[in-house]
């Protein structure tokens, strides 16, 4: 293994994951849910939930906090709407579940939205929306999390990095991705900088107190999005509440402050609140994919105003990322993430990640 870390095939992380969870006892349809969930986050970029979770997951199914078997169950719907009973099962089964029962009614209505309760941590936002994006859909997912969020003027943890995906197609495979966190960052970005032994920039995270730091090991609160107060943070925290309604509140789930704390050590159901919309353009004016299409290309060629940089849309970071892999053979990870994958592999008694 290089200085610079290995290359790991996507095939090999997938059966890496799947091996994994075999091994705790979730059954391999679940695993391999969650298996692709994982490798689509490291390959498209978003390191904080993609290998960088698996333990976190290995954790909720020994401590029995999660359910190992199960399916989500539709409690309420109407032709176009939907509350589902996640049954404590793997997030990204439930949220699967989810955005496809959305994108069907959609096909049907126009519109799917879709609700779900006592779900767990599903990864990454955009997952969802571009299942719904791949059919010709726009797709949006939010899920509420552990309380992480400090609101602005406060110096208590309320709400959660309550993420917000919005994926939209346009012509030729090309589309609109955005997903982010309603934080300044993801908590997993603090915990890879720690594992890696790294400053973190200021306006990501407040001590206890209260105060911003560059050390992600006194981190304890998240700032929202735009930081503090003079640079809109406030608008993030708004954000993060507005995520907050279509999840928690409107599914019957926890919320906010009622969520577990992020890792609590005591046996808690996560009961997470999550929401998945499928909206079907041809719904409404014709041409929803050349408009989208124009509306990209224009920002994409806008004159940079640093040159050397290139003017891009949400989505673009993650295309380079996913065709740098392609062409390396597989995703680039560092060496701390190698010893890690490593580490679960011993303790599971399981066969490791091979590696090129």
């Amino acid at each position: 293994m290089a200085d610079d870390g290995a290359i790991v095939p996507l095939p090999e992380m997938r059966a890496f994951v799947v091996r994994c969870m075999a091994a705790v006892g979730i059954p391999e349809t679940d695993g391999g849910a969650l298996a692709e969930l994982l490798v689509a986050a490291d390959y498209r970029g978003h390191y904080s939930h993609g290998l960088n979770r698996l333990d976190m997951y290995i954790t909720d199914t020994t401590s029995k906090t999660m359910a190992t078997s199960g399916k989500p169950i539709v409690v309420k719907e109407t032709v176009a709407t939907a509350l589902v009973d996640g049954n404590n099962i793997l997030g990204p089964v439930v949220g699967k579940f989810c955005i496809d029962l959305a994108i069907e009614k959609a096909k049907n209505a126009g519109i799917g939205w879709v609700t779900a309760r006592r779900s767990n941590h599903f990864g990454i936002a955009g997952w969802y929306g571009i299942r719904a994006m791949e059919q010709g859909m726009i797709g949006m997912a939010f899920t509420n999390t552990s309380p992480l969020l400090v609101p602005t003027r406060a110096k208590e943890r309320v709400l959660g990095t309550n993420p917000i995906c919005v994926a939209a197609p346009g012509n030729h495979g090309d589309g609109f991705v955005l997903d982010m966190a309603t934080t300044a960052v993801a908590v997993g970005k603090i915990e890879l900088a720690d594992r890696k032994e790294q400053p973190i920039p200021e306006g990501w995270a407040l001590t206890p107190e209260g105060a911003p730091t560059k050390d992600p090991k006194q981190a304890e609160g998240l700032c929202p999005l735009g930081g503090a107060e003079n640079t809109s943070g406030y608008k993030g925290y708004g954000l993060s509440m507005m995520v907050e309604i279509f999840c928690g509140i409107m599914g019957g789930a926890k919320y906010a402050h009622h969520v577990r704390k992020w890792k609590d050590p005591v046996q808690n159901e996560a009961n997470l609140g999550q929401c998945f919309v499928a909206i079907d353009p041809r719904a409404f004016a014709d041409g929803f994919e050349d408009r989208m299409s124009d509306l990209i290309d224009y920002c994409r060629n806008l004159q940079p105003a640093e040159e050397g940089v290139e003017v891009m849309v949400p989505g673009d970071p993650e295309r380079k990322h996913m065709a740098k892999c392609d062409q390396q053979g597989g995703i680039l990870y560092h060496p701390n993430q190698i010893k890690f994958a490593h580490d679960i592999a011993a303790k599971l008694n399981i066969a490791p990640m091979k590696i090129l």
